[in-house]
């Protein structure tokens, strides 16, 4: 296998997950969005309502997914951009090459393990 060959898969499986990510992004935001018009057409008191969790509590939650999906992507973005510079799959510390194992799990890793914070 060439290294053309090496990026164009890199590249591939990045880009899949990055699609995979902008469509869970898309998904949450749409659940954010009737969550807050459910909440806004209601005037119950869910702050004391001892039978499950809060609007508010749900809301929050709703906004870290949200927020933990947006780091994502522009890790993904950053992986991407590593990919067309032929920096992909080296430690920015060491500069020694990530184990394609750690690639594999976390394909925006910047570190192998051993120099991870």
């Amino acid at each position: 296998m060439t290294d053309m060959d090496a990026a164009a898969g890199q590249r591939a499986r990045l880009e899949q997950r990055r699609r995979h990510a902008e469509a869970l992004a898309e998904t949450l935001g749409r659940e954010r969005a009737a969550l807050v018009e459910a909440s806004e057409a209601s005037n119950a008191d869910d702050e004391h309502d001892p039978e499950g969790a809060t609007i508010a509590f749900e809301r929050a939650q709703l906004d870290a997914t949200i927020a933990d999906v947006r780091r994502q992507l522009a890790d993904l973005t950053a992986a991407l951009a590593r990919v067309d510079a032929g920096t992909y799959g080296i430690c920015v510390i060491c500069g020694l090459p990530i184990p394609a194992e750690r690639l594999e799990a976390r394909p925006s890793a910047t570190t192998h393990v051993a120099c991870a914070p």
